[in-house]
């Protein structure tokens, strides 16, 4: 039963993966009454995935209003529990917060609610976050900490970009191609277009800048346009282009990549001239993977790959490093 729990709430954060930035991504879920709630963080400064978990079982068997802000549904269910979660058992995949932010602490929130245990999948490794298991302990819960690999990869961004955690994506179809305009669906357009609204600095290849002439904004989904550096040995580049008139971003054109010193989280999209010269500075892959076959040329790289999650839609999606 834990297993598939883990599995459950794994997989339902992954689907929020860069998008919860500066936050990890995060996913609980609550036993009780003989009934499973799941819940995630989905975007900074929304509630936790822990106190969403909560709610939803909170409102499946207790009159309640229609509650959004953090704050006040850790004051609801801090005025209201009744005792409620007391035999009560939570997962989540990563520590519940000790400290106080944009949002409370869940830890405290689960010291007061008092369920019967919290299984929890990887302690919190950042520096003056953690603490949470020990509230829990002091309060008389039973906490459980597993180390489980998955629930590491789901947030080494989040650690990472504590200094620096840069990612390369790269669409391509099933065997390979990755020229001849368009080769992702909508979908994954658009997804894409969210992670835009969350990156700090976007790098791109100055002959992709040159072939494509694009806008590199986050217009989909009505986001803000990130930085962009375009990497190019050689200048030569039309400043007319779309990206460079885009409001409220900063344009490098630079022949080294020292600029993404500066930022926290950085995308790279590119071809495969881009990605062989600069594989070794990038954390994870993103490969967005097209139901499709074309007759072009074919991307080639001589490297390895961990895959860490795929996620199936109109095309496939796959996280490794």
């Amino acid at each position: 039963m834990k297993n598939f729990i883990f599995d459950l709430i794994i997989n339902e954060a992954w689907k929020y993966q860069f998008l919860t930035y500066p936050n990890p991504a995060v996913g609980a879920a609550v036993i009780v009454n003989n009934r499973l709630f799941v819940g995630v963080h989905k975007k900074a400064g929304e509630p936790h995935a822990e106190v969403n978990a909560l709610w939803n079982a909170f409102r499946a068997f207790n009159n309640a209003p229609e509650l959004e802000r953090s704050h006040d549904i850790h004051e609801f269910l801090l005025q209201n529990h009744n005792g409620f979660f007391n035999d009560a058992n939570v997962y989540v995949t990563l520590e519940p917060c000790a400290h106080s932010g944009k949002t409370p602490s869940c830890a405290n929130l689960l010291k007061h609610l008092k369920p019967k245990s919290v299984t929890i999948g990887w302690p919190d490794p950042i520096i003056g976050h953690g603490g949470g298991g020990e509230i829990l302990k002091n309060a008389g819960i039973k906490v459980n900490i597993l180390e489980n690999k998955r629930c590491y990869d789901l947030i080494e961004p989040f650690v990472k970009w504590q200094k620096r955690f840069v990612f390369y994506k790269l669409a391509l179809t099933m065997n390979g191609s990755i020229t001849g305009g368009y080769i992702s669906s909508d979908e994954s357009l658009n997804w894409v277009h969210k992670i835009r609204d969350k990156i700090d600095l976007l790098v791109i290849g100055g002959n992709t800048v040159r072939i494509d002439r694009p806008t590199l904004d986050a217009r989909r989904v009505g986001g803000r346009a990130p930085d962009v550096l375009i990497y190019s040995k050689n200048d030569g580049i039309d400043r007319n282009i779309p990206l460079f008139n885009v409001p409220k971003r900063k344009v490098f054109v630079e022949d080294s990549l020292d600029k993404i010193n500066n930022y926290n989280f950085i995308m790279i999209e590119g071809g495969e001239r881009l990605y062989n010269e600069i594989k070794n500075l990038v954390d994870w892959k993103v490969f967005i993977i097209s139901p499709k076959f074309a007759n072009r040329f074919n991307f080639r790289s001589e490297d390895e790959f961990e895959i860490l999650h795929t996620m199936s839609g109109d095309d496939l999606i796959v996280f490794g490093r």
